[in-house]
């Protein structure tokens, strides 16, 4: 059946079906506008009612806005409200139109019913125009003397609007000065909270350019207004007291007697029901007594019982904020909370986000009296129906095995895991024996006779094969299958897609060869050669060693990959004590949902006097930052745009490319006789005394395996003398990086002690410029660092500039230089390059 034609169509119920109707809508109004007849104002309200649903979905109906302003000439408050909201709407597009609306918005302001009164006001100062700012003065001088609370309130808000139509319109008529009188002696809560709320605002922004302003924001922070808001805090709402709390953090008390009156004007706010006034007043109290420490552990036991509380009692997504606050404070001090593990047990109607944060905490709090009951619990859990909570219940396990809790019991509940015959289990399991081996060996016989009963075909995951692998490189003595079972990985290297595991596979078939031969001695041949043939860079590297070591000593090659190792004490932390000190800093924020400071999530008007816009290496400088000459800035920006943008990319077009290397692996169709050498290596044994460390393969030969040897290097230049006290304004730097060609686009790597120690930007910003090379804005998080710097010749003003880009997943940096002097990037880049090298080093 054919569609009915356009005529015969039924036109929507929510849209007009052309300009016909919003025609008619305005005739009506006409019609209406100067009626006084019984029932207008119920006919006045459909009409209104059509009017407001047009504008709500998107129609433009400011062709009836004189209509609109002509009828609101009623004492029916509803109709008020509906024009109200048309004319807040359209009066910034219409600021013509909208010196219409003056005249009855200004009636309206001295009308007798307060409603109405307050609501004029909010439409007089919510039109946003800023040719009306002199129709405003007026209207909320009488505002805020209003005899009317809600009138008041509203008049508070509008001046704050005011000041960011016209500041100087605002300072002027000293809005600010009756705002301050209102806030000390307004009897009305609301009014109160409504004052500081704008005085904050208003005194923060003209503090810049203002000692007054200065003056009265600290006037905020004083002994009689802070005791004045706290109280009377009994008497506000949920987010008034959350402000004033904010407030009183801020606050620095004159003695311990001070902190001690504080603490007791706000003992009663921990029982509040509100978790937001909970939090805030938790992050009262540990502010005030960090000083104290006795103190400070009481306070963690006086806050405990709320917060548990909080976390049983509301919503999950209440439970889970309460919990990350709770997180942060157990890391702080386990002890308190140790005897409270329970309040931390899953419930089967949880959501997932909650039941992984809590599993988190029970890890967090074991310890020696709890571990059992708490490992108990959790081996409960790796049977659980949401796989993600059965994993993660797994690694909870392991890490309190790390932690040197009862492990015995621990490593017995974990080989347990294996029995279970289920893939993921097995998995999570693998990767937690491993760790537990490296740190535990003498746990190694029975781990490995569970573990060699594991079949590797039933193992897909990168990690867990990979672990598994490990532990049969490492253990091949004891397990007797060790070298076949690495055999048949070997065979199928093509299948296998990761890296990880080819990595893990070439390090066992050598630890293999090691201790057995005869028998790893076919397996390692076709290891090398098909790692020396692999695109990944890093396999075809580690390959490539492995071979050249093998080939001048088997006996050092030993030595080199499989050394005494000693048993790991202490694995790393993912967080640095600077990290989660900033965290704890932002309690009752973000942050601690985020587990990460303020500044790694936050956009880019909150992060200083620099911006990056999208366009590769245009830096844009606020106003107020452009006329000063900054040594070393250090800026923090983090966000994904300051990664590699398009303009980046089309700089490396003509760079060929091999998962982020700018490094081509060298092709080996005949591997077959790397094979041969290697066997014939393997049955010869070490080398002979005429082969010394003198006879090492020149850099061509590293390459090519029997290429003529590169001739030897001349001496190296010296390097480059910096000026340790440069300087570069941030608009004569930005106007350099647009004007200058790029000298030298290289790749290096980074050391891993610079990678672990590069959890900031700021560690690297301090380290380069101890070696004379400013950063002027840096930023990024984990795993992706960006950075601009610059240096200066120290005998003449030649500049260097320099973008940085750094992987810590890679241990790669991509360095881009541009220079006055062309001639002179090679050396600067050695220079920076050895400051890079050294990042991180003792």
């Amino acid at each position: 059946m054919s569609p009915p034609a356009a005529s015969q169509r039924y036109p929507s119920p929510s849209q007009p079906s052309g300009k016909s109707e919003v025609t008619d809508l305005k005739s009506q109004l006409r019609q209406l506008a100067g009626s006084r007849a019984p029932g207008v104002d119920d006919s006045k309200r459909d009409l209104f009612k059509k009017v407001i649903s047009y504008m709500t979905i998107g129609i433009d109906v400011s062709s009836v806005f004189g209509e609109m302003v002509m009828c609101s000439a009623t004492s029916d408050i509803v109709l008020k409200k509906m024009c109200y909201l048309y004319v807040g709407n359209y009066a910034k597009g219409n600021p013509d139109l909208s010196l219409l609306t003056i005249n009855f918005l200004q009636r309206d302001c001295k009308d007798e019913d307060p409603m109405i009164r307050g609501l004029a006001l909010r439409s007089l100062c919510s039109l946003r125009v800023p040719n009306l700012v002199e129709y405003l003065v007026g209207p909320l001088g009488s505002g805020l003397k209003d005899n009317n609370s809600y009138v008041r309130t509203i008049a508070v808000t509008g001046v704050l609007k005011l000041y960011h139509i016209s500041a100087s319109t605002c300072i002027d008529a000293d809005f600010p000065a009756m705002l301050k009188s209102l806030m000390l002696h307004d009897s009305d809560s609301q009014v109160v909270a409504n004052c500081l709320s704008a005085l904050q605002e208003i005194w923060s922004l003209e503090a810049s350019h203002s000692e007054e302003a200065c003056r009265e924001k600290e006037s905020l922070l004083s002994k009689p207004v802070i005791y004045y808001f706290l109280n009377r805090i009994k008497e506000f709402n949920e987010w008034a007291q959350c402000l004033i709390l904010e407030l009183a953090v801020k606050y620095v008390p004159s003695d311990s007697n001070d902190i001690f009156d504080i603490m007791n004007l706000l003992e009663d706010r921990l029982q509040h029901a509100n978790g937001a006034v909970v939090l805030a007043t938790v992050k009262v109290f540990l502010q005030l007594t960090l000083s104290m420490t006795d103190v400070h552990q009481q306070v963690y036991e006086r806050i405990k019982s709320p917060l548990l509380t909080l976390v049983s009692s509301g919503s999950p997504e209440q439970s889970y904020a309460i919990l990350s606050h709770l997180h942060l404070l157990v890391v702080r001090a386990p002890f308190i909370f140790a005897s409270d593990y329970k309040h931390f047990y899953c419930q089967y109607n949880e959501p997932s986000y909650v039941k992984k944060l809590k599993l988190e905490m029970l890890t967090a709090v074991a310890n020696e009296s709890n571990t059992y009951e708490i490992v108990t619990e959790l081996c409960e859990y790796a049977a659980n129906v949401d796989i993600a909570i059965a994993r993660e219940s797994i690694r909870a396990v392991g890490k309190i095995a790390l932690q040197q809790y009862d492990v015995n019991a621990i490593v017995d509940r974990l080989l347990q895991f294996l029995e279970m015959e289920k893939d993921y289990v097995t998995a999570e399991t693998l990767v937690l024996v491993k760790d537990l081996l490296r740190k535990y060996p003498q746990w190694s016989h029975d781990c490995i006779s569970v573990v060699g009963g594991i079949s590797s075909k039933n193992v897909q995951e990168p990690k867990a094969k990979a672990a598994l692998i490990w532990m049969l490189g490492e253990y091949a003595q004891d397990m007797s299958d060790a070298p076949y079972i690495l055999e048949n990985l070997i065979e199928n290297w093509e299948e296998e897609h990761s890296a990880e595991v080819r990595l893990h596979l070439l390090t066992a078939a050598m630890k293999c060869f090691f201790k057995r031969p005869p028998e790893t001695q076919k397996a390692l041949g076709i290891a090398l050669a098909a790692g020396i043939a692999d695109f990944h860079q890093d396999v075809h590297d580690r390959a490539l060693f492995y071979y050249r070591v093998l080939q001048y000593d088997v006996h050092v090659a030993e030595r080199v990959v499989s050394p005494p190792k000693q048993a790991v004490s202490v694995f790393a932390d993912t967080q640095s004590s600077e990290i989660k000190d900033r965290i704890f800093d932002e309690f009752n924020s973000l942050s601690v949902i985020y587990q990460k400071p303020s500044y790694m999530f936050t956009d880019k008007e909150h992060r200083g006097p620099f911006e990056f816009s999208d366009e590769l290496g245009n830096i844009s400088i606020t106003p107020e930052a452009s006329s000063d000459i900054v040594p070393a800035q250090q800026f923090e920006a983090n966000d994904k745009d300051l990664l590699l943008s398009t303009d980046e990319k089309d700089d490396h077009k003509g760079i060929s490319n091999n998962n982020g290397s700018a490094y081509t692996a060298p092709s080996y169709e005949n591997s077959s006789n790397i094979t041969s050498q290697l066997q014939e290596l393997a049955i010869s044994g070490p080398a002979t005394s005429s082969t010394t460390p003198q006879s090492s393969f020149g850099f061509d030969d590293l390459f090519g395996l029997g290429l003529s040897t590169a001739p030897a290097p001349t001496s190296s230049p010296p390097l480059l003398k910096l000026n340790p006290r440069a300087t570069l304004d941030p608009g004569a730097f930005q106007q350099k990086w647009r004007q200058l060609p790029i000298s030298l686009t290289q790749e290096c790597s980074v050391n891993p002690q610079g990678i672990a120690a590069l959890t900031v930007p700021q560690s690297l910003i301090k380290h380069m410029q101890s070696h004379s090379i400013h950063c002027i804005a840096s930023g990024g998080q984990s795993p992706n660092f960006k950075f601009f710097f610059f240096a200066q010749k120290e005998s003449e003003p030649s500049n260097y500039l320099t973008e940085c880009i750094i992987n810590t997943s890679s241990a790669k940096a991509q360095i881009k230089v541009k220079a006055d002097e062309q001639s002179t990037s090679q050396a600067f880049t050695t220079v920076f390059e050895t400051a890079l090298s050294k990042f991180g080093m003792p």
